[in-house]
């Protein structure tokens, strides 16, 4: 890749390469948004794959769910039902496993119902190592799309939807470090 990338909010040449590998979604109709935001995690990528691949319990990291059941085995398809914590606009959300790949560390979900307002929305989170500040960390990035509901614009739509991916982003760097420093992850050698 050249040194000629033109990113936008702060997304630079190796992350947009990752978000045109591994996040595309279907065309976007006029009546969708759709965004990718990146988080940078100083934990290994191993560790943070260890939460978001549990799609049984993603309460262990998003602070908005406060119960999950799963219908199904756990394979591509699966249900998942979650209770949404009070101060949201819904109280739960039916979601179904798209793609859940251990080598690659990508999970993608649909939600397929609930008493929400986010129709058609579907979302990819691909987890990367990397190197911060000389030790292992991981680049996280999760991209959505989303149906506008009636009476919203799409930039309501994608700054709501952000707002809630990057409390979940913020959570997860926050659960993924403090069991990093409990591991004691040691320093990588600069090569």
């Amino acid at each position: 890749m050249n040194g000629n990338c033109n990113g936008r909010g702060g997304i630079g040449c190796v992350e947009s390469e990752y978000i045109r590998r591994h996040h595309t979604h279907d065309d976007l109709a006029d009546h969708q948004c759709s965004s990718a935001l990146v988080k940078h995690i100083k934990a290994p990528v191993q560790l943070v794959w260890s939460l978001v691949r549990r799609f049984d319990q993603p309460q262990k990291y998003k602070p908005f769910i406060s119960r999950c059941v799963v219908l199904g085995n756990l394979g591509i398809g699966s249900l998942r039902e979650v209770d949404v914590r009070s101060g949201l606009p819904a109280t739960t959300s039916t979601e179904r496993l798209e793609l859940l790949d251990d080598d690659e560390h990508i999970l993608s979900i649909r939600i397929v119902g609930g008493d929400h307002r986010l129709k058609n929305y579907s979302s990819i989170i691909s987890l990367h190592p990397e190197i911060i500040d000389g030790r292992p960390g991981t680049l996280v990035i999760e991209s959505f799309v989303v149906d506008v509901p009636d009476g919203n614009t799409k930039d309501e739509t994608c700054y709501f939807v952000e707002a809630l991916i990057k409390c979940n982003l913020k959570s997860l760097a926050d659960v993924s470090e403090h069991l990093a420093v409990q591991d004691r992850t040691e320093p990588i050698d600069s090569i």
